[in-house]
Protein backbone atom coordinates (compact mmCIF):
# COMPACT_ATOMS: atom_id res chain seq x y z
CA UNK A 1 0.00 0.00 0.00
CA UNK A 2 2.92 2.31 0.71
CA UNK A 3 4.18 1.87 -2.86
CA UNK A 4 0.76 2.73 -4.31
CA UNK A 5 0.71 5.90 -2.21
CA UNK A 6 4.18 6.81 -3.45
CA UNK A 7 3.14 6.26 -7.10
CA UNK A 8 -0.02 8.32 -6.71
CA UNK A 9 1.79 11.18 -4.99
CA UNK A 10 4.43 11.13 -7.70
CA UNK A 11 1.84 11.12 -10.50
CA UNK A 12 -0.34 13.83 -8.98
CA UNK A 13 2.63 15.90 -7.90
CA UNK A 14 3.99 15.94 -11.44
CA UNK A 15 0.65 16.22 -13.20
CA UNK A 16 -0.59 19.21 -11.21
CA UNK A 17 2.64 21.14 -10.72
CA UNK A 18 3.19 23.26 -13.84
CA UNK A 19 6.89 23.63 -13.10
CA UNK A 20 7.30 19.86 -13.22
CA UNK A 21 4.88 18.78 -15.93
CA UNK A 22 6.05 19.75 -19.41
CA UNK A 23 3.41 21.45 -21.53
CA UNK A 24 2.69 19.72 -24.82
CA UNK A 25 4.34 22.12 -27.24
CA UNK A 26 5.07 19.54 -29.90
CA UNK A 27 8.67 19.30 -28.76
CA UNK A 28 9.93 16.72 -26.33
CA UNK A 29 12.44 17.92 -23.72
CA UNK A 30 15.99 16.62 -24.13
CA UNK A 31 15.64 14.62 -20.91
CA UNK A 32 12.62 12.78 -22.29
CA UNK A 33 14.35 12.18 -25.63
CA UNK A 34 17.31 10.62 -23.82
CA UNK A 35 14.95 8.53 -21.67
CA UNK A 36 13.13 7.20 -24.76
CA UNK A 37 16.45 6.40 -26.47
CA UNK A 38 17.54 4.48 -23.38
CA UNK A 39 14.22 2.61 -23.07
CA UNK A 40 14.40 1.65 -26.76
CA UNK A 41 17.89 0.20 -26.26
CA UNK A 42 16.64 -1.65 -23.18
CA UNK A 43 13.60 -3.20 -24.83
CA UNK A 44 15.48 -4.01 -28.05
CA UNK A 45 18.15 -5.88 -26.03
CA UNK A 46 20.77 -3.55 -27.52
CA UNK A 47 23.43 -4.16 -24.89
CA UNK A 48 26.13 -2.35 -26.89
CA UNK A 49 24.11 0.87 -26.73
CA UNK A 50 23.06 0.24 -23.12
CA UNK A 51 26.72 0.01 -22.05
CA UNK A 52 27.13 3.64 -23.16
CA UNK A 53 24.34 4.69 -20.77
CA UNK A 54 25.94 3.10 -17.70
CA UNK A 55 29.08 3.63 -15.68
CA UNK A 56 30.31 1.86 -12.55
CA UNK A 57 28.03 4.00 -10.35
CA UNK A 58 24.82 3.49 -12.35
CA UNK A 59 22.00 1.78 -10.44
CA UNK A 60 19.19 -0.44 -11.75
CA UNK A 61 16.61 -0.90 -9.00
CA UNK A 62 13.39 -2.92 -9.17
CA UNK A 63 11.93 -1.45 -5.99
CA UNK A 64 8.89 -3.73 -5.93
CA UNK A 65 11.05 -6.86 -6.07
CA UNK A 66 13.73 -5.21 -3.90
CA UNK A 67 16.47 -6.06 -6.44
CA UNK A 68 19.31 -3.60 -6.98
CA UNK A 69 22.27 -3.83 -9.36
CA UNK A 70 25.09 -1.29 -9.31
CA UNK A 71 27.58 -0.78 -12.13
CA UNK A 72 27.13 -1.17 -15.85
CA UNK A 73 28.69 -4.63 -16.01
CA UNK A 74 26.39 -6.05 -13.31
CA UNK A 75 23.31 -4.36 -14.78
CA UNK A 76 24.05 -5.76 -18.25
CA UNK A 77 24.70 -9.25 -16.81
CA UNK A 78 21.32 -9.13 -15.04
CA UNK A 79 19.50 -7.87 -18.15
CA UNK A 80 21.03 -10.57 -20.36
CA UNK A 81 19.87 -13.27 -17.94
CA UNK A 82 16.42 -11.72 -17.52
CA UNK A 83 15.88 -11.29 -21.26
CA UNK A 84 17.16 -14.71 -22.30
CA UNK A 85 14.68 -16.27 -24.71
CA UNK A 86 12.25 -13.35 -24.54
CA UNK A 87 10.48 -13.10 -27.90
CA UNK A 88 8.91 -9.65 -27.46
CA UNK A 89 9.63 -6.94 -24.93
CA UNK A 90 8.48 -3.35 -25.03
CA UNK A 91 7.34 -0.54 -22.80
CA UNK A 92 4.19 1.28 -23.86
CA UNK A 93 4.49 4.74 -22.34
CA UNK A 94 1.09 6.18 -21.45
CA UNK A 95 2.35 9.26 -19.59
CA UNK A 96 5.79 10.82 -19.30
CA UNK A 97 6.89 13.75 -17.17
CA UNK A 98 10.17 15.25 -16.17
CA UNK A 99 11.46 17.48 -13.42
CA UNK A 100 14.85 18.48 -14.71
CA UNK A 101 16.88 15.34 -15.19
CA UNK A 102 14.34 13.10 -13.43
CA UNK A 103 12.07 11.45 -16.01
CA UNK A 104 9.01 9.49 -14.91
CA UNK A 105 7.27 7.14 -17.33
CA UNK A 106 3.97 5.44 -16.58
CA UNK A 107 2.83 2.58 -18.76
CA UNK A 108 2.89 -1.16 -19.37
CA UNK A 109 5.76 -3.54 -19.93
CA UNK A 110 4.69 -6.13 -22.49
CA UNK A 111 6.53 -9.46 -22.39
CA UNK A 112 6.15 -12.50 -24.56
CA UNK A 113 8.43 -15.44 -23.97
CA UNK A 114 9.01 -18.97 -22.80
CA UNK A 115 6.81 -20.15 -19.98
CA UNK A 116 9.75 -21.70 -18.12
CA UNK A 117 10.73 -18.24 -16.86
CA UNK A 118 7.24 -17.79 -15.42
CA UNK A 119 6.62 -21.27 -14.01
CA UNK A 120 4.60 -22.37 -17.05
CA UNK A 121 6.86 -24.82 -18.91
CA UNK A 122 5.95 -25.68 -22.49
CA UNK A 123 3.85 -22.54 -22.99
CA UNK A 124 4.46 -19.17 -24.57
CA UNK A 125 3.46 -16.50 -22.07
CA UNK A 126 2.11 -13.11 -23.14
CA UNK A 127 1.62 -10.57 -20.33
CA UNK A 128 1.41 -6.82 -19.75
CA UNK A 129 2.71 -5.49 -16.44
CA UNK A 130 1.65 -1.97 -15.38
CA UNK A 131 4.46 0.03 -13.94
CA UNK A 132 6.21 3.29 -13.26
CA UNK A 133 9.79 3.71 -14.38
CA UNK A 134 11.82 6.67 -13.20
CA UNK A 135 15.20 7.59 -14.58
CA UNK A 136 17.69 9.96 -12.99
CA UNK A 137 19.84 11.14 -15.86
CA UNK A 138 23.25 12.75 -16.20
CA UNK A 139 22.48 15.03 -19.13
CA UNK A 140 26.06 16.25 -19.47
CA UNK A 141 27.40 12.73 -20.16
CA UNK A 142 24.15 11.19 -21.48
CA UNK A 143 24.12 8.49 -18.84
CA UNK A 144 21.62 6.85 -16.53
CA UNK A 145 22.42 7.52 -12.89
CA UNK A 146 19.50 5.44 -11.62
CA UNK A 147 16.77 3.37 -13.25
CA UNK A 148 14.01 2.55 -10.78
CA UNK A 149 10.98 0.38 -11.56
CA UNK A 150 7.78 0.08 -9.54
CA UNK A 151 5.93 -2.81 -11.17
CA UNK A 152 2.52 -4.29 -10.46
CA UNK A 153 3.52 -7.92 -9.89
CA UNK A 154 0.04 -8.77 -8.60
CA UNK A 155 -1.39 -8.05 -12.06
CA UNK A 156 1.37 -10.19 -13.58
CA UNK A 157 0.51 -13.01 -11.18
CA UNK A 158 -3.20 -12.73 -12.04
CA UNK A 159 -2.41 -12.88 -15.77
CA UNK A 160 -0.16 -15.90 -15.32
CA UNK A 161 -2.89 -17.74 -13.40
CA UNK A 162 -5.17 -17.38 -16.42
CA UNK A 163 -2.64 -18.77 -18.91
Amino acid sequence: MRILGFILSLIFGLAFNPTLAHANTGEMPQEQLLAVKYMNALTEHDYKTLRKFYNRDSVFFDKTANRKYTGGRFIIDFLERAHEGVLEYNFNIEHMYNAGSLVVMIGNYHLKGPGEQFGKPGKIIDIAIPGVTSLKLDMLNHRVIEHMDLLDYQTMSDQLAMQ
